[in-house]
């Protein structure tokens, strides 16, 4: 098969979820409601935990932050695909390609380091609490997330300079809705068993680091819960841990599957689905799980709620 340089590459086929016209309008209109619901969520944790004093905790920093990876994250991959359904036109550019895959990568990575800090926030609220101002300051606070952001930047910009190296064939078409890592490589005609390599030893170090520091974290919570006297504390302290664990699950299990199983074999629905449930699902899911079961939060968005409609109801 003939490359050509990537430089002469201009654009894209992203096939989407479906070949189906029919279908197109549903799709449309389903993923419409996930990305407003996504948006609109995320964006009030965000301004509740801006504007109530008293989620001015480590807690609520990192959780403010995961809803605005998770906002941007949505951002990046659902609207060019809401474009495609209602358009008909699967076409991306290689620049916006690129620039997806960077993006993503970035915003993942950054979410993965996230959620591990939230674990070892817990850890510490849980198992030493009366050291816990003093451990999680806000200068350690902030240094976690500046950290993940930095190691988030370098291993997509790692990815992405070896992607600028691979020569395309002419068969460009992608059989995904957003521009992943994975498939994109494989439309390469060129030698891709760097990049392969790059991809298991990167997703390993860089997903296997924070995922080995939440089961720490983890496995410490539940033996110092176990060893409280009340039912009412242990429940209390489960059902927190629970909700967060329900979605490192979901957000870690589908992750690994797309990037370490997909490398090998050709893209399938299967992949695509797994894609959706880290990519479009828990980003979503955010507010309900993290929030709405979080009674602080509820009040803190009752009052951003009430104090929205006094500005907006006229005297």
């Amino acid at each position: 098969m003939g490359g050509e340089n990537q430089t002469a590459v201009s654009q894209f086929l992203l096939l989407g979820l479906t070949d189906d016209p029919a279908l197109r309008p549903l799709l449309f209109g389903l993923f419409l409601c996930v990305y407003l619901v996504t948006v609109l969520g995320n964006l009030l944790i965000i301004l509740a935990v801006y504007c109530d004093a008293h989620l001015h905790t480590p807690m609520y920093f990192f959780l403010g932050s995961l809803s605005f990876t998770d906002m941007w994250i949505s951002t990046t991959t659902v609207p060019k695909m809401l474009t495609n359904l209602w358009t008909g036109d699967h076409s991306i550019t290689y620049a916006g390609c690129l620039t997806q895959i960077c993006y993503v990568l970035i915003l993942g990575g950054f979410e993965s380091c996230l959620l591990a800090a939230m674990a070892y926030d817990r850890y510490v609220a849980i198992c030493q609490p009366l050291r816990y101002t003093l451990l999680m300051n806000p200068r350690l606070c902030i240094l976690l997330v500046l950290l993940s952001l930095c190691v988030s930047l370098l291993n997509a910009l790692l990815h992405c300079l070896m992607v600028l190296r691979l020569a395309f064939c002419t068969r460009l078409e992608i059989r995904h809705f957003f521009c992943e890592l994975v498939p994109v490589i494989r439309l390469a005609c060129s030698d891709t068993f760097l990049n392969q390599l790059l991809i298991y030893f990167v997703t390993s170090l860089f997903a296997g680091i924070p995922l080995t520091g939440i089961i720490f974290s983890y496995g410490r919570i539940v033996s110092s819960v176990l060893r409280m006297p009340s039912a009412r504390g242990r429940h209390k302290a489960f059902s927190t841990c629970g909700a967060h664990l329900s979605v490192v699950s979901l957000f870690y299990g589908t992750a690994f599957g797309v990037y370490m199983s997909s490398a090998v074999g050709e893209s399938s629905m299967g992949s695509v689905v797994a894609s959706m449930m880290y990519i479009v699902v828990p980003q979503m899911m955010n507010p309900f799980i993290y929030s709405l079961r979080n009674r602080e939060m509820k009040g803190a968005l009752r009052s951003l709620v009430l104090r929205s409609s006094s500005i907006l109801t006229p005297s």
